[in-house]
């Protein structure tokens, strides 16, 4: 049989983890995912690593955060007055917001990480929560359906 090549279609399992280990993601094993190359259900870099790969191979995959969800950005982290929350809610850190944000006078909603509160302000988190993280991929061919 052929190696995996663009274009194709594949079956395959996968879990995806940080270097800790934590499962963040995983397809279920009674239940393959089935994907065409270069369709980018998963990271680029992951479909790439398929490439060359047989049906019953499995490969360990360090995907970087600039090929993932981004390096962790300093200028995304705010803090804010608690204030601004009062009578709405109560944000305690873990919980995951949607925050008005205006950027170039468009208001847009997006979701703020709350990492620390403290008597009067509230610190938020704009970045993806697992940017900066490298995301470690397993995958096991199962076929190549042409």
């Amino acid at each position: 049989m052929c190696p995996v090549a663009l274009t194709d279609t594949v079956t395959l399992t996968y879990t995806a983890a940080l270097e800790n280990g934590e499962v963040i993601e995983q397809s279920e094993q009674d239940k393959p995912v089935t994907l065409t190359i270069g369709e980018g259900r998963l990271f680029k870099a992951v479909e790439a690593s398929l490439f060359g790969m047989e049906p019953g191979e499995t490969r360990q995959i360090n995907i970087q955060p600039e090929d993932a969800y981004g390096h962790h950005i300093e200028d995304l982290v705010q803090t804010l007055p608690k204030n601004v929350f009062r009578g709405k809610i109560d944000p305690k850190p873990g919980m995951v917001l949607s925050l008005n944000l205006r950027r170039d006078g468009i208001d847009h909603q997006v979701p703020a990480t709350v990492v620390r509160e403290n008597e009067d302000t509230i610190t938020v988190d704009y970045n993806h929560p697992l940017a900066g993280q490298v995301i470690v991929y397993t995958v096991t061919l199962i076929g190549i359906n042409n």
